[in-house]
């Protein structure tokens, strides 16, 4: 009798029940820890883990106060559980090889079907058909996803920036003629680049539909070239060079822009001088 005196009193610290407040309750001690933490209810600790392991069964649980890893075990299954069991496991570690696998053939086989269209947009429809029905099989599976990732390069190749710090330069050495005394002008720290970063979406879109630019200005401007490959070729080019000199003469301008600006002086009011003689009055006053 004095021993079982001397027991605490089992207390749930989930549910902060007794045992006194159901007897049919079913406990247990899970870890090292001792008084009136030592003891849960085998249903409270059942939540308890659902909670921290959220639909992960198999992953390792520990007690909050003392780190004591629980020691859980599962009932027997049969085998065709088990085998179940085995093949979700599997599933579950190659999803994401097949996801990446997924990707990675929807973008090639959309890049082999971007490069017939371009082939057949740049050549023609029915020359662009007979071009590949009378092509090898393998050569067009490895040469027409090609096709949009020369575009993309060559979209990224920016032909345009080295003109302008040509100009740049060209402008900066002949702004002071030798013999006089102006001030050297300031030159911005970002001037060619300024506000014209490279752009994944802009590159991407530019360089996708650049066939069809090409071939649309080919139409307007060269409609006397009889082949539809010239035509579009020269329709590129023009395009290229007219884009060209727009944005190096954008970029210049917005270079001369940013190296003549000034800074203009505060405009003074009529409070603020009253207030700057009142200040001065009463510094004259302390003294």
């Amino acid at each position: 009798m004095a021993l079982a005196e001397e027991q605490p009193e089992k207390h749930c610290w989930v549910c902060f029940a007794t045992e006194k407040d159901d007897h049919s309750a079913e406990w247990v001690s899970p870890c090292r820890c001792k008084g009136c933490t030592k003891w849960i209810h085998q249903s409270c600790l059942q939540r308890w883990l659902d909670e921290k392991q959220k639909g992960n069964s198999g992953g390792a649980v520990s007690c909050p106060q003392c780190g004591t890893e629980y020691h859980i075990i599962f009932p027997k299954m049969g085998p065709l559980v088990y085998f179940l069991q085995q093949v979700d496991k599997a599933l579950s570690r190659a999803s994401p090889f097949a996801a990446v696998g997924v990707v990675i053939g929807t973008m090639y086989w959309s890049a082999v079907t971007y490069g017939a269209v371009t082939v057949m947009q740049v050549v023609g429809h029915k020359k662009g058909l007979y071009v590949m029905e009378r092509a090898d099989p393998l050569f067009l599976l490895m040469g027409l996803p090609t096709i949009p990732v020369v575009l993309v390069l060559g979209k990224m190749i920016r032909w345009e920036d080295y003109i302008v710090r040509l100009w740049q330069r060209y402008s900066y050495k002949h702004s002071l003629r030798p013999g006089t005394h102006r001030h050297i002008p300031r030159v911005p720290i970002d001037g060619h680049s300024a506000g014209d970063h490279l752009s994944v979406s802009r590159t991407l879109c530019g360089a996708l539909i650049f066939p069809s630019i090409a071939n649309l200005m080919g139409r307007l401007l060269f409609q006397r070239v009889p082949s539809n490959l010239q035509r579009t070729i020269l329709g590129g080019i023009a395009f290229v060079l007219i884009k060209g000199v727009l944005k190096v003469y954008f970029k210049q301008q917005q270079y001369l822009m940013q190296a003549n600006r000034q800074i203009l002086n505060y405009p003074e009011r009529n409070g603020d001088r009253h207030s700057e003689g009142g200040d001065d009055t009463e510094d004259s006053g302390n003294y």
